[in-house]
């Protein structure tokens, strides 16, 4: 804050600090004070609302976990698309450090300097394209009789055509593509940063490079691997356009859910109380990654 003023004076730095609350206070906060109001109140007619029957209530939060038999294998239909969701993510989010990492190592430690920039940019370009074209160009991609299907089969590995959109297939493949660089750049980054003569006197006392990875580089990449796992994490639990293109009604999302009561549904407060256990389990995630890898916000924001 200090230097703020220091370097563009008191009027300016006024300005674009009151600049910034507002906007803060508007798009941010305000939207979710609102929704907060609405999840603790009754799905009532307009005419009922602020009348007696009005009162704040809990029933919307515990909406979600009505109906629910342990013994019996009961799962109410929110529930299993809530726990979908976490799976799902999770999913993803592994799948994207494992295919991340090996190209985060070479072209932070292996690959020349005049090819990074020129790897870089083949990585970015494709995301140049808005979101919903490149989920579409998924679907034509994955279709039963699209690209994927005739090459696979060309190449005599499938005997028929396979559904790659009936099931779970599409969303996991459609969100790894959508969010791959949010973990491949923290990666790079925190990669970066090594030292590589710990690697080259590792190799030289004759260390396995799996075993260079798993006791150096994997210890010193976890402020990126954390970061890139909060971001895949969270960026996939509340994807909305990559379930509704390559899913199916069987691998609902839960933001799909959140979507219905509000919009078909018009039961704006559960709607709102969805949303807002949505965002608990993503912070729940967060604390969880950063007590996993025992790092905290100043390691992250590095």
């Amino acid at each position: 804050m200090v230097q703020l003023y220091h370097r563009y004076g008191a009027l300016l730095a006024t300005l674009l600090i009151a600049a910034t609350a507002i906007w803060v206070l508007m798009m941010v906060v305000l939207p979710y004070l609102v929704m907060a109001e609405y999840s603790f109140h009754p799905n009532l007619p307009m005419m009922q609302q602020g009348g007696p029957d009005d009162v704040y209530t809990l029933s919307n939060y515990a909406s979600l976990f009505s109906g629910i038999d342990l013994l019996n294998g009961e799962l109410p239909d929110d529930f299993r698309v809530f726990l979908r969701t976490i799976w799902g993510s999770t999913l993803v989010t592994f799948i994207s450090l494992v295919v991340c990492y090996p190209v985060a190592w070479h072209l932070a430690k292996a690959a020349k300097p005049e090819q990074v920039g020129l790897l870089i940019l083949l990585l970015i370009i494709p995301f140049w394209i808005n979101e919903i074209l490149r989920t579409f160009a998924w679907y034509i991609i994955l279709a039963y009789n699209g690209p994927l299907n005739s090459a696979l089969l060309g190449m005599g590995l499938l005997d028929k055509p396979y559904r790659w959109l009936s099931g779970s297939g599409g969303v996991l493949i459609g969100m790894t593509y959508a969010f791959i660089l949010f973990m491949m750049f923290p990666l790079i980054n925190a990669i970066e940063t090594l030292d590589i003569s710990q690697v080259e006197a590792a190799r030289d006392l004759g260390a396995p490079e799996w075993q260079i990875h798993r006791r150096i580089v994997i210890p010193h990449a976890k402020p990126g691997i954390a970061v890139g796992s909060i971001m895949v994490f969270v960026l996939a639990a509340s994807s909305y356009i990559v379930p509704a293109v390559l899913g199916s009604p069987g691998t609902r999302w839960f933001t799909e859910t959140i979507y219905i009561w509000f919009f078909e549904g018009q039961d704006w407060p559960r709607g709102s109380a969805y949303a807002f256990i949505l965002l608990g389990l993503c912070v729940v995630f967060i604390l969880s990654v950063m007590r996993i890898f025992r790092v905290g916000l100043t390691d992250i924001a590095k």
